[in-house]
Order: C-alpha cells, then structure tokens, then sequence
C-alpha cells in the first residue's frame, strides 16, 4: 500500500513539475517571440491568452509525437470545450443543409414583419474554428440585431482542401436562399458575414452571387478582419504585426497553403514573396499596392519590398492564389461592380488590416457603398472574445455594435 501511495505521489510530481515546465516554457516563448503592443486593448489578456494557446500547441505536439492523436485534432477539441448555457430569447437548432452542419439562432420574440437573415462563416484558418468557438458572436448577432443567423460547420483544411469550405459556404447559402420561406426571412434581405478566413470565404460566396439572376440579390455582406489575398505578405500591416498574437505572419500563411493543398514544401518563397511571376504581381499591382494603402497606416514602420520572381516549379504549386474564390480581391471590376453594401472591420494590430483597407478602396473606386469601421486598439481574433467573462475586451464589444447598429441599418 506504501509503494502505490509512494508511486502515486511520484506520478502528481512530475505531473506538477512537467506542467510548470510547460507553463514557463510558453511564457518565455511567449516573451521572445510575441509582440504586444503598448495601444492594444487589455495587453495582459492578451498575453495569458497566447500562453494558453501555445500550451495547448505544445500539449498537442506531444500527444501527436506519442502517437495519442494529432496535434491539430487536440486543438480543436480544446476550441469546442467552450460551451454557454441556453439564451432565453433564442431558439437554437443545429441542422443539416444538404451535407452541411448549420446552427440556427433564431429570437423568439414575435416578428412585426419578415426578418432579415445572416449566413455566418466562422474564422480559423480554414484549418480551426467551429460552430461552438462563435456561439458567443452568431448569439449576439440574433439576439441584438433581431435577426435569423445561420452558422455554417464547412468542412476544414487540411483534410478538405480548397475549394470544400468554400463549395459548402457557398451550398449552404443557396440552401437557405431557396428554402427561406421556412425561416420567416424577407428573400430581399440577406446578408453574408465572416470573420477572417470567414470572412474571405463570406467575400467570394457574395461575388459568386452577384452574377446569379435566378435568385434574389444578397442585401449586404459583412466582413470581420477578411484575409483576401495571398499574392503579398509585405504589406505594412504584415512588417507592422508580424509578431502581434493572435496571428502572427507565419501563422497566415501556414494556414493559407493548409487551405490551398496542405504543402508547405514552399512556405518561404511566400513569405518571401518569390511564389508569384512578376508580370502577375505587375498586372494586379492597380489592386493589390502599398500605395493604394493610406500613408497615417504605414507610420508605425514599413519598408517597400523589393519583387522577386519565381521559378515555374513554386508557381505551378500555387497558382490557384489567382483565383477570385481563394483570394476575393483579385476579382474583375465587372464582378466587384455589382456586389451589395459592405461593412468591413479592420484591427489595427492585425495583419490583415491591409487586405480589408485595400478591399474598401476597391468597393469604393466601384460604386460600392462602404461602411467602415476601425478597431484603433483590436487585434486578430478579438471579436471571438466577445462576452468571454474575465477574458472579454470592450473593444470587441465595440466592434459588435457598431456591426448590429449597420444590420439594423439595413
């Protein structure tokens, strides 16, 4: 009995020390390799945040080593362990559409007339994210803007590669669309909305249906901090942020060749920016250039970035970045011409803040009326700590309303 009590003592030490080891190894990488801005909102909760999630890598990176389970698949049933209790002024069902898991929130108050309903594309990469990491989002969408939200379980990367999470975006929608009747939703009244890879995917389904005639026009679409091109990680924002959590440099364009075939046998010509000809980057330059970015955003650093070509061999790989479907800013004019009213949310210690500013010039040089709204103190990812208890950031609050206050615009 001495022995077992003796073994089992043993057993807790080293499960205490071995925890604490992983505790202050994240810390210490934690402080060598993230940035965290003085002007970002709630900065030691941004830090305890990156720690818990490079805890949960390392975790996950061991059981993978061991042979337990993959690393990603730890991470994301980390990310579905958050859970929230019933809402009082929502009926919440989990559907199918088709072959597509969707959730829909729906308020219980009695509608004065049809509501207007909200596909939501949720972020992560392509790769993480689900139906439960933006249950706190899609609920405050329903609940404050009176609106039916219908979340949308895609299939991830790398397992489903591009274009799966966009085809079953894009089903889902059409889905909705041509069965509206059911949901108490005006046909004339539905919006698009994502956040991050969601946002991406939200922008191509929309420009997919703007060409559509047999069906009503989508009435807006709303995207979150959108990553929509993967000609150029040079951008200011990327040189501003490349170490900023939640979404570092690397990290973006890891999950970007995720989502485009899993490879990342080339991940260095495409930070490097030696994956894309140069008459390529030439011809989309109208649209896709530091210059077209206004200078008060390039004052926190920005060196302009020298073209490099590229061998056949690395744009053979991934030539399918030109396509419209994977990166939304690369569209004709013919096609950004006929797209809906967009609101568009950037962060300023975010990455990707430049692919939703030079969007917005795009929308704006054709016609496409804009509301624009800047998180001067967000970072990537914020908006999934919405309502998150101790773990909340006012500027995500912020940033819900003023996407409600739009929607009821509408």
């Amino acid at each position: 009995m001495a022995a077992v009590y003796l073994l089992l003592v043993l057993f807790l030490a080293v499960f205490v020390a071995g925890f604490i080891l992983l505790v202050l190894g994240a810390i210490n990488f934690d402080l060598s390799n993230s940035d965290i801005p003085p002007g970002v909102d709630g900065p030691v909760k941004l830090r305890i945040i990156n720690i818990i999630l490079i805890c949960t890598t390392v975790v996950g990176k061991i059981l993978e080593n061991i042979g337990i389970c993959s690393q990603l698949s730890f991470m994301r049933y980390v990310q579905d362990r958050t859970h929230v209790g019933a809402d009082p002024k929502l009926l919440i069902q989990n559907l199918w559409f088709e072959k597509v898991p969707v959730r829909i929130y729906q308020p219980k108050v009695p509608p004065a007339s049809q509501r207007r309903g909200v596909m939501f594309f949720h972020g992560g990469g392509w790769v993480l994210g689900s139906l439960e990491v933006h249950e706190n989002i899609c609920r405050f969408i329903a609940r404050e803007s009176e609106s039916v939200v219908v979340s949308v379980g895609y299939r991830l990367a790398p397992e489903h590669k591009y274009p799966a999470a966009y085809e079953d975006c894009l089903n889902a929608t059409l889905h909705f669309m041509k069965n509206i009747e059911h949901y108490g939703v005006d046909p004339a009244n539905v919006i698009v909305c994502g956040d991050s890879a969601g946002g991406n995917l939200a922008a191509a389904v929309c420009q997919t249906l703007a060409g559509r005639s047999d069906l009503p026009k989508l009435r807006a679409q709303i995207l979150i901090y959108p990553g929509l091109q993967a000609l150029d990680f040079n951008l200011p924002s990327y040189q501003q942020n490349q170490g900023v959590p939640l979404l570092y440099r690397e990290h973006a364009v890891f999950y970007v060749l995720q989502y485009l075939n899993g490879n990342l046998l080339h991940m260095q010509e495409v930070l490097d920016g030696s994956h894309i000809p140069i008459d390529i980057k030439l011809n989309y330059r109208k649209w896709l250039s530091p210059d077209n970015i206004p200078e008060k955003f390039k004052v926190r650093g920005y060196k302009p970035h020298v073209l490099l070509d590229c061998t056949s061999e690395v744009f053979e790989k991934v030539k399918r970045f030109c396509e419209p479907t994977l990166c939304p800013l690369l569209a004709e004019d013919a096609v950004i011409q006929q797209l809906p009213e967009t609101f568009i949310l950037t962060c300023e210690y975010d990455v990707l803040r430049d692919d939703g500013l030079l969007y917005k010039k795009r929308l704006e040089d054709n016609g496409v009326p804009v509301t624009w709204y800047h998180l001067e103190d967000g970072f990537h990812g914020i908006m999934n700590f919405l309502d998150n208890y101790v773990l909340s950031f006012p500027a995500a609050r912020r940033g819900a309303d003023n996407i409600v206050n739009f929607l009821k615009r509408l």
